[in-house]
C-alpha cells in the first residue's frame, strides 16, 4: 500500500482548485488522509462576477476527479469557504 501524506494532497487540492475558471489564485486547502480516504478544506477566493454558488460547486466536482486521478485516494468530503471576491 502506498501513503500519500496530507501535505501532497494540500498541494494537488490547491492547484485543482486554481485550474476551475472563476476561482482566484490564492486559494489555500488543508487535507486529512486516512488510509485510503481523504477530506478537504477549501479556502476560495472567486473572481468578480463569477457566481459563487456555481462556481464552488465546479470546484467540489473537479477536485474530487483530480484528487482521485493523482493520489488514487477516495475524496470523502470537500468542505468550501469562500473567502471574498477577487476583482
Amino acid at each position: 500500500m502506498t501513503t500519500v501524506a496530507p501535505r501532497a494532497v494540500r498541494r494537488i487540492a490547491a492547484r485543482a482548485a486554481r485550474e476551475v475558471g472563476g476561482v482566484d489564485g490564492a486559494v489555500t486547502a488543508e487535507a486529512t488522509v486516512d488510509g485510503e480516504v481523504t477530506t478537504l478544506d477549501i479556502r476560495l477566493p472567486v473572481t468578480y462576477p463569477a457566481p459563487i454558488a456555481a462556481t464552488a460547486e465546479r470546484v467540489r466536482v473537479h477536485l474530487r476527479e483530480r484528487a482521485a486521478d493523482l493520489t488514487g485516494l477516495r475524496v470523502e468530503r470537500v468542505d468550501i469557504t469562500i473567502a471574498g471576491g477577487a476583482r
